[in-house]
């Protein structure tokens, strides 16, 4: 059940402490709590509850807050509770009206908060609160109204900058005789699990010979190097070792075990298991490294490898992003778990941007993969300009004039991969702790959320800072990236 306080949030000021003070309105809590549009998804997320039926849910901003924080602090979920109890100015951001010494909520509440929201929804208020703050600062907004009245048609505006990154998830470093052999454990545990109620039925518990197989793992992975031949022959004995715990497990569910007595994650882990080796055995039996939606990890079988072609990382193993950048603010549009070519999605991406903000950008800014003739007549129709070289053979005398525009798209296009460090570096892009696909998601999005919130809230502490230090001699200087309508 979900129900809404009817009650309004009372100001900074009027938050009520247990010693004698007030909220300061200049902190950075209180200014990203203004910044962010909480009623007007509030009650798209009612909408997953029961209006009669249950105990109240957390609200919404108590719910998306908690999450921005932890992402914000880069604690754990139990810090995060803890950071929240010690702090007034994190206690109003996440909506209460006073401070308390309990903790609002319990740290496992997270989980279900990633469950709940949706990622679609932290785009929409990501994109809701740039394009706020970019419709504030834009001077034409009036011209671009009155054009709209005449039915004149709009020009394009704005510079778009799209690319493509990976989110790393936390799996160990996947190989092919590591994963059998994690198989096999897992199979010899739930071979244990199966054969305890039938203990009077069989008097004799199916043989695993599960020393000999940890033996014969252990010769080759202590090894520092590893010939082909040892590691195919290493290979292909775990195959023997699971093939043979497999069939013993459909012999005791023959006999009258029942799954019901293995616990859920043993359940998804057979199913998982039962793919890995039909998997191996066919790269092990065909001599090939590749093999359509290859599992590279039990516990999150969702994973897959992503070539990237990168310096000191040619595979990561997560989620595949496909990012825009505008005015320094970043989208994500599209994540998956497979690997994907990021040039089949400009188009969509750009007409988002117009959904968005109601007109074509004037220039796309993209790399070499995005280049194709397609997006190139396609972009030329609708009078975008696409960076890079035109395609077939270069001409041999390159005006001055193209030369600067070259090297200026692509300074500008080094935006977006200042914000993928940004997130990766400082927040937690670089790594993936959460397990589940939907929760790795709604991760991932909240990382883009905070890392626009914090472009706006170094905007405004610029502004602060820039009228201290000119209060005594009265000159003001307004620079241009700065938006004085916050206030």
């Amino acid at each position: 059940m979900y129900r809404k306080e009817e009650q309004p949030l009372p100001p900074p000021e009027k938050f009520e402490l247990p010693f004698e003070g007030k909220l300061s309105p200049n902190n950075r809590w209180v200014i990203m709590a203004e910044l962010i549009p909480w009623d007007d998804f509030e009650e798209e997320y009612a909408k997953l509850f029961s209006a009669e039926k249950g105990a109240p849910a957390k609200l919404f901003r108590m719910a998306l807050g908690t999450l921005i924080i932890k992402e914000k602090l880069g604690t754990s979920d139990r810090e995060t509770i803890e950071q929240i109890r010690e702090n007034p100015y994190l206690q109003y951001f996440i909506g209460l009206n006073c401070y308390q010494q309990e903790p609002p909520l319990e740290s496992s509440m997270l989980v279900h908060f990633r469950k709940r929201i949706d990622g679609e929804l932290i785009n929409k208020i990501n994109k809701k609160i740039v394009k706020r703050e970019i419709d504030k600062s834009d001077k034409e907004v009036k011209k671009k109204d009155c054009l709209q009245e005449k039915g004149e048609k709009i020009k394009n505006k704005g510079k778009l900058i799209l690319d493509a990154t990976c989110a790393p998830a936390d799996i160990k470093y996947p190989t092919d005789l590591g994963i059998l052999n994690q198989a096999r454990i897992e199979t010899e545990r739930i071979i244990d699990n199966l054969y305890k109620p039938l203990r009077v039925k069989l008097r004799k518990k199916p043989r695993t010979s599960r020393k000999i197989a940890r033996k014969e793992y252990l010769k080759v992975a202590k090894k520092r190097k590893v010939s082909y031949q040892e590691r195919r022959k290493a290979i292909g004995k775990q195959l023997k070792y699971l093939k043979k715990n497999l069939g013993n497990i459909e012999d005791l569910i023959q006999a009258g075990a029942s799954l019901e007595n293995l616990s859920k994650r043993q359940k998804n882990c057979l199913e998982t298991i039962k793919k890995v080796y039909e998997q191996q055995q066919s790269m092990w039996e065909n001599k090939t490294q590749s093999v359509p939606q290859r599992i590279v990890s039990l516990t999150q079988p969702h994973i897959r490898p992503i070539v990237r072609g990168k310096a000191g990382k040619p595979i990561e193993f997560g989620a595949k992003l496909s990012v825009s950048c505008v005015d320094n603010y970043v989208f994500l549009e599209k994540i998956s778990w497979e690997n994907f070519n990021e040039s089949c999605h400009l188009k969509e991406q750009v007409e988002k941007y117009k959904e968005t903000f109601g007109y074509y950008p004037e220039s796309v800014h993209v790399d070499k993969i995005y280049r194709t003739r397609e997006n190139r007549n396609w972009c030329k129709e609708r009078g975008i300009r696409i960076s890079g070289p035109k395609l077939g053979r270069p001409p041999k005398n390159v005006s001055e004039e193209e030369k600067k525009q070259a090297h200026s798209d692509e300074c500008f296009r080094n935006a977006i991969e200042g914000k993928f460090g940004q997130a990766k570096r400082r927040f937690s892009l670089n790594l993936v702790i959460t397990k589940l696909p939907e929760t790795s998601i709604i991760s991932i999005a909240i990382t883009f959320l905070v890392v626009n919130l914090s472009k706006l809230l170094r905007q405004f502490l610029s502004l602060f800072l820039s009228l201290f230090t000119n209060n005594r001699t009265g000159e003001l200087i307004k620079p241009p990236f700065i938006n004085f309508d916050y206030t």
